[in-house]
């Protein structure tokens, strides 16, 4: 842990780790040093500027010390010190600068859009083998489920192993699950089971990627733009995924369009592969002392047992729970108000198109100061626009309705800063695993309440009453996020320092 901590950490502070890599990692770094991910955070601009022109001016001699001596040199850094804070919070360009990043997002687009595409050949390929309704929608429930399970038993391999062979293993044996599926002997169990072994996988991928973008981007305010740009696209698969899965079907059988999933992953494989360095594990193999699921479980007691970052991680997790009930119940909603099955899709976009609108804009025009300031009053009040459905609207103001309720969600983007400021090092990978398989779990049973409600009440209040009980359960949370505030804790999270800066704004 300790012995391994100055590499992964060389990104936001530590200057001298540029010394060490091949001649091609230092331009890289020049570039993704340079925005200033951290100090627009936590510390002042001028001591992380100050050793990024060193790098460059080492090579060419000691004399070039002096600001205004290397001519071709000095205009890179120089016109950074004024442009670092403005630029970063506005510049999603800087985080593509960044070569590594490029890499992890072109492979985050491919394995994603192939995993939409695959959910949806894979739900028709069972409903051609069974005629069963059941079955094909249980091939859906099964990419949710699995993640808590997954999530929570493999969690420890995100520190416990070098992050890029992580990555690409992942990607790997999810190919190797997919081809099998291609089998036409493949029984329908044989299939529903390949799927819930994909999905426990996702979330060590997931934790394992997010804990490696701050090594990729540091600790500060690129991390934070790389992660919402992850989290744009994760949003737009699920509007594009699914229209060119449809489109794929037309021309191609369900174990074709799913042959396309297999592609993408090995896609993914290699641009991990090929277009990220390789950085040592956050924790040897033998630091726990134990097995991987006694390091797994183990590190879920140690996130869930801290009061701030369990707080954190819960003002993730639970408006998520109750914002998905207009989604789960759309076209139950649609046939209540005589609606058509294109204003049906009009009403599961809506919430995507909310969502990504309002990311951007948070993402590009707001700094990091009021990111920080916007987290929490935004989180107490996303889930009110669902209130409109108390008066069953027609469509124009359900859409409107919806289409607020997804930007009430730009409120992660600021939380991420919080979160990752708040989680040690060591923890980094184990508790952006279970962050995020308790995410999509919640959303998975978040829905099914949803649907179970409906059963019993009209859709529009029951719709409403989650917007109700939601927002009231998030005010509790809020009052407990402040409370576990560094400033106002006199224990376990004074170690934070940078948190306390961030959350006292």
């Amino acid at each position: 842990m300790e012995t391994e901590s100055p590499a992964p950490a060389d990104t936001p502070r530590t200057p001298p780790a540029p010394a060490t890599p091949v001649p091609a990692p230092p331009p890289e770094r020049a570039a993704h040093r340079d925005p200033g991910p951290g100090p627009t955070l936590r510390e002042p601009a001028a001591p992380v500027l100050a050793p990024t022109p060193a790098p460059g001016a080492a090579p060419p001699a000691a004399p070039g010390a002096g600001p205004a001596e290397p001519g071709p040199a000095e205009p890179v850094p120089a016109p950074a010190p004024g442009t670092a804070t403005p630029a970063a919070p506005r510049g999603y360009r800087a985080v593509f600068a960044v070569t590594e990043f490029r890499a992890v997002f072109a492979a985050h687009l491919l394995s994603l859009l192939g995993v939409v595409v695959s959910e949806l050949a894979l739900t028709v390929l069972v409903y051609d083998l069974t005629g069963s309704p059941l079955l094909s929608a249980l091939t859906f429930a099964l990419g949710l489920l699995p993640y808590m399970v997954g999530g929570t038993l493999f969690a420890g391999v995100a520190d416990r192993y070098p992050a890029r062979r992580v990555l690409v293993v992942c990607d790997l044996l999810c190919a190797a699950c997919v081809a099998v599926m291609l089998v036409p002997a493949t029984p329908v169990a044989g299939l529903l089971a390949l799927r819930c072994l994909v999905a426990a996988i996702a979330p060590v991928f997931t934790g394992t990627r997010m804990a490696a973008l701050t090594d990729i981007l540091g600790e500060g305010d690129l991390y934070v733009l790389g992660r919402s740009l992850l989290r744009i696209v994760s949003q737009s698969a699920m509007l594009i995924g699914f229209g060119a899965g449809g489109v794929l079907l037309t021309v191609l059988s369900p174990r074709g369009a799913i042959t396309v999933t297999v592609v993408t992953f090995l896609c993914s494989a290699a641009l991990l592969r090929f277009g990220t360095r390789d950085r040592p594990a956050r924790s040897g193999a033998g630091d726990g002392g134990g097995t991987l699921l006694k390091e797994s479980l183990s590190g879920a007691r140690l996130v869930l047992g801290d009061r701030r970052i369990r707080a954190l991680m819960l003002l993730f997790w639970l408006p998520a729970t109750f914002v998905v009930a207009p989604e789960a119940l759309a076209a139950p909603y649609a046939d209540a108000i005589g609606a058509s099955p294109a204003a049906l899709g009009l009403l599961l976009c809506a919430m995507a198109v909310g969502h990504i609108g309002a990311e951007l804009f948070v993402g590009s025009a707001l700094s990091p100061r009021n990111r920080s300031r916007i987290v929490l009053p935004v989180a107490a009040t996303g889930l009110l626009p669902l209130l409109v459905y108390v008066v069953r609207p027609g469509l124009p103001l359900a859409l409107a309705a919806l289409a607020l309720a997804g930007a009430g969600a730009a409120y992660v983007i600021g939380l991420d800063q919080w979160f990752v400021d708040a989680v040690p090092q060591e923890l980094r990978g184990r508790a952006m695993t279970l962050l995020t398989a308790g995410l999509m779990t919640v959303q998975g049973l978040g829905m099914a309440l949803a649907g179970l409600a409906a059963e019993f009440f009209p859709v529009h209040q029951v719709v409403a009453g989650s917007g109700i009980i939601g927002t009231v359960c998030t005010l509790l949370l809020v009052a407990e996020v402040r409370r576990t505030a560094p400033g106002r804790m006199s224990d376990t999270e004074g170690r934070d320092g940078a948190d306390r800066h961030m959350t006292s704004r």
